[in-house]
């Protein structure tokens, strides 16, 4: 195997060097013939010549985007190229050789590099959509940094957001038609169908907005033409590839959520006329406490349960997820019934519309009738004769526990969640925390949902304290970051700290985890109790929707302070190294 293999790194020093140094070992060990590029501020470069051009096979490039338009790529116009990162190289040299041999693709050199696109007209137009669970923080902050990643790389960006107020910045048929390039940056599913016929990548929120230049990279080097099916579908990261389930039950989750908040506070506003009001029939309580808890709570789970089958087989899997909701809610098997009837009605009904052969007269038959009916037949036994009871009887006993727990468990159960809920902020972590305490409020179980909201709340206002209490160590754009960081935490939106956590994960994320852990545990133990499962603190708004008050906050404030007064008393001063520099 004859390889060209060329490094850069803006400094021209470590990666660089390394990433030359470490390919030539692995091409060595893998028996491959390679001719090295290393472009370097304390070494002479030699550059590959033509005639190793000519006989390679193909060409790896090892660089961040920023560093490609001094690289000539055009040499390599109508050679198979792999582009990569140094990051990829420094963890697996010969896994990355590998991966190079088998992506490689034919170059040109024009679509991917800013020197050859000196005008806006001649810039590779770039469209996406970010979606996450709740449609908040992620899901805007994701936008934003790709838009602003790729207009500092040269491209024309315009990036569609799937949020809680619907779908923003909506792309044109005609952007869609004249992109070159497509990012899907989502931890939910959407739909793709729009794109069938171009250059599509799949990732998650979190890496386009922590890794935003990597994210280009991949995309730039990985993205496969989309063909308007699941088994083709194109490429993500492999942080990605390891989560499908996950990413189908948020999609549940994010479908179900405006249906908890809006019950929650339905039943809050009942409890204005006294907590029993609502016995008494015919009267506005009762009212309140049908819509809140006898509707909207009574659709949560098999709304869950329906949008986790149709996230896996699209609209075939609706109706067996919903039913198989239905019946888990209806036999006591309550959030983890419902979770387990959406990906069994799912998978059921993806693998009956891979193997179910008919002829093509009668195919527009399977995805609207026979799918469905053999899938919410097959689901609704499964349920009634296998999942139902012992899944009812383990949640019987978890909401006894739960409910009937001492001080001691309570608090170490407000720890646990505190933890979860500051350790990624918006991540994997956070969001089964979260789904936990939600899909508890179905058996009418509050107390973990406040310890988890409190929690939440925690490293965003933390963040934001300490700016203020140390300004000195923070930069300019940090403190003004600390200012919306507060606000933020004050509407649960922990991804708020996420700019400093990116920063300096190894003293911010202990910091929001120590404060969290108080404030649930502080939650737990003074029996608080929330009804919303959104909202931050303008939930107190609404009469009886957290009690107690005070001593919820209390629990708030404690945390927030554990949180501010520590990160700003470990955190190396920004201001005296911008000094020095």
């Amino acid at each position: 195997m004859n390889t060209v293999m060329v490094t850069a790194c803006p400094s021209g020093v470590a990666n660089s060097i390394i990433t030359a140094g470490l390919l030539e070992q692995a091409s060595k060990e893998l028996a491959w013939t390679s001719s090295i590029e290393c472009h370097s501020s304390i070494k002479d470069m030699s550059p590959v010549s033509q005639a190793d051009i000519d006989k390679a096979d193909f060409v790896v490039v090892v660089a961040e985007p920023d560093c490609h338009a001094q690289l000539d790529l055009g040499r390599f116009n109508g050679k198979p190229v792999y582009l990569g990162l140094p990051s990829e190289v420094i963890a697996n040299p010969k896994g990355f050789l590998n991966e190079a041999q088998l992506k490689a693709a034919t170059f040109t050199a024009p679509e991917y590099t800013a020197a050859a696109a000196p005008s806006s007209e001649a810039a590779l137009k770039v469209v996406g959509i970010t979606a996450c669970p709740t449609g908040v923080a992620h899901t805007f902050m994701a936008a934003e940094a790709l838009e602003e990643g790729g207009k500092a790389l040269g491209y024309q960006v315009k990036i569609e957001t799937r949020g809680s107020v619907g779908a923003k910045n909506q792309l044109s048929e005609a952007e869609i038609a004249e992109a070159d390039l497509v990012i899907i940056a989502a931890d939910i599913e959407v739909d793709l169908a729009r794109f069938k016929g171009k250059k599509l990548y799949k990732t998650s929120t979190g890496f386009a907005l922590k890794k935003t230049k990597d994210c280009y990279a991949a995309a730039l080097s990985q993205a496969t033409v989309y063909q308007g099916s699941e088994s083709s579908s194109a490429p993500s990261t492999e942080k990605a590839e390891k989560t499908g389930a996950y990413k189908h039950l948020m999609t549940g989750v994010s479908h179900m959520l405006p249906i908890v908040v809006a019950g929650g506070l339905c039943i809050a506003l009942s409890f204005i006329f006294g907590i029993e009001a609502f016995k008494e029939e015919g009267t506005l309580a009762a009212a309140l406490m049908t819509i809140g808890g006898g509707s909207a709570f009574a659709l949560m789970i098999p709304v869950l349960a329906g949008y986790i089958a149709y996230s896996i087989a699209d609209r075939p899997g609706l109706a067996p997820g919903l039913v198989g909701g239905m019946l888990a809610s209806s036999t006591g098997a309550g959030f983890l019934g419902g979770i387990l009837a959406g990906f069994i009605a799912g998978y059921l009904a993806k693998w009956l519309l891979d193997n179910i052969k008919l002829p093509a007269s009668m195919e527009a038959l399977k995805p609207i009738l026979i799918v469905p009916f053999l899938g919410t037949l097959a689901v609704g036994l499964i349920m009634i004769y296998v999942v139902g009871s012992p899944v009812s009887a383990a949640m019987t006993g978890l909401t006894e526990f739960l409910n009937n727990m001492g001080s001691a468990n309570a608090v170490l159960l407000g720890i646990i969640l505190g933890c979860m809920m500051c350790f990624d902020l918006g991540g994997p972590v956070n969001k089964a925390a979260y789904t936990f305490g939600v899909g508890l409020l179905s058996t009418q179980t509050y107390a973990p949902m406040a310890a988890v909201m409190a929690a939440g709340m925690v490293p965003a206002l933390g963040m934001g304290l300490a700016t203020f209490l140390a300004r000195n160590k923070f930069i300019e754009s940090e403190r003004e970051a600390g200012k919306a960081s507060f606000v933020l935490g004050l509407c649960f939106i922990s991804e708020g700290a996420i700019p400093f956590a990116a920063k300096d994960p190894m003293r911010v994320i202990p910091s929001c985890m120590l404060g969290g852990a108080v404030t649930g545990a502080l939650s737990m133990l003074f029996g608080a109790k929330l009804l919303a499962p959104h909202g931050g603190l303008f939930v107190l708004f609404i009469p009886n929707a957290i009690s107690p008050v005070l001593l919820y906050l209390v629990a708030i404030a404690a945390g927030t302070a554990i949180t501010g007064f520590g990160y700003a008393l470990v955190k190396k001063s920004d201001t005296a190294l911008a000094a020095k520099a």
